[in-house]
């Protein structure tokens, strides 16, 4: 016997309800990226060329972030699906901190070389589309953040942008440098700052994503506790064969045997398991199997 509760739709919603707001972010970070890259190149500025390709990823995470919520709404309609598409929404995280740790290690790189002759930029050129990057990015960041706490993906979109933010007043501060000082080595040490800054929190939202995709129990919920919780359930003998991950952002599941004690209701021990979950470790979706009176053994080599 089991019994399972599901709300998978609830997530998909919550994503879906920021999707004109990821519209109206892409938008605009496309143009402002297109408009960094020709003055990074006209300007010979890194930093403003590492702002630009930082730019890049944001457009790039929020695309694919756009194309995971699409599949998310049509998860139910291959039956052969039976966790749907869900899934897409972490490759596409996982993904966005692969993209963006190589960009960051390249700026790093290519700046560390300019620091034995640094070259001559256009600072006027450089301030100019480094305000026209900020503003942009305080735009998207208003946009993206009322979603970053509800999936993983607008997470990781929201970060780009935040670091991209943090990048633009870099360049800012490096483009009045140059202008008053002529310090021209300003441009390659903003670049590497960038970079600096981006690196650990990519590796954060990275180890995010295949601890998911591992199916690792969350990093906030002890499954020893689980266990432990259940067996505490009135009717329950014993608990086995349990399992506990994630399947999307805000999205925990667990499965488990419950051995009953003789005499022991099935339906009350199986609503009393349900609520506990979902009371202490907030598990929606749990699928149980009751086995009465089961001696040890008694369900087959389910244990894996």
């Amino acid at each position: 016997m089991g019994a399972g509760h599901d709300h998978h739709g609830s997530v998909a919603n919550a994503a879906a309800h920021h999707r004109g707001r990821l519209w109206a972010a892409l938008g605009l970070l496309s143009a402002l990226m297109v408009v960094e890259a020709v003055a990074a190149f006209r300007t010979g500025s890194l930093a403003l060329l590492s702002d630009a390709g930082h730019m890049f990823t944001d457009v790039l995470g929020i695309g694919m972030a756009l194309a995971a919520i699409t599949a998310a709404q049509h998860t139910n309609r291959d039956p052969q699906r039976t966790f749907g598409l869900y899934r897409l929404e972490v490759l596409a995280a996982l993904a966005n901190a692969v993209l963006l740790s190589g960009v960051a290690v390249y700026v790093v790189v290519e700046a560390a070389g300019r620091f034995g002759d640094p070259p001559e930029v256009l600072a006027g050129p450089m301030l100019a589309v480094a305000v026209l990057g900020l503003l942009a990015n305080v735009v998207a960041f208003a946009l993206l953040r009322p979603g970053a706490q509800e999936s993983i993906n607008l997470q990781g979109a929201y970060l780009e942008v935040l670091g991209d933010l943090l990048g633009s007043l870099g360049v800012i501060g490096a483009a009045l440098l140059i202008t008053v000082t002529d310090w021209w080595w300003a441009d390659p040490l903003v670049a590497i700052a960038i970079g600096v800054f981006i690196l650990p929190r990519t590796w954060r939202l990275g180890r995010a994503a295949v601890r998911i995709l591992v199916q690792a129990a969350p990093k906030h919920l002890q499954v020893t506790a689980v266990h432990d919780r259940l067996a505490a359930v009135p009717g329950v003998a014993g608990v086995h064969d349990l399992h506990v991950w994630t399947l999307t952002s805000g999205m925990e599941v667990a499965s488990a045997h419950l051995t009953t004690t003789s005499g022991a209701d099935v339906g009350t021990v199986l609503t009393a398991a349900r609520t506990a979950l979902h009371e202490d470790f907030h598990i929606e979706h749990a699928t149980l199997q009751i086995e009465p009176g089961a001696t040890p053994g008694a369900c087959g080599s389910c244990e894996w």
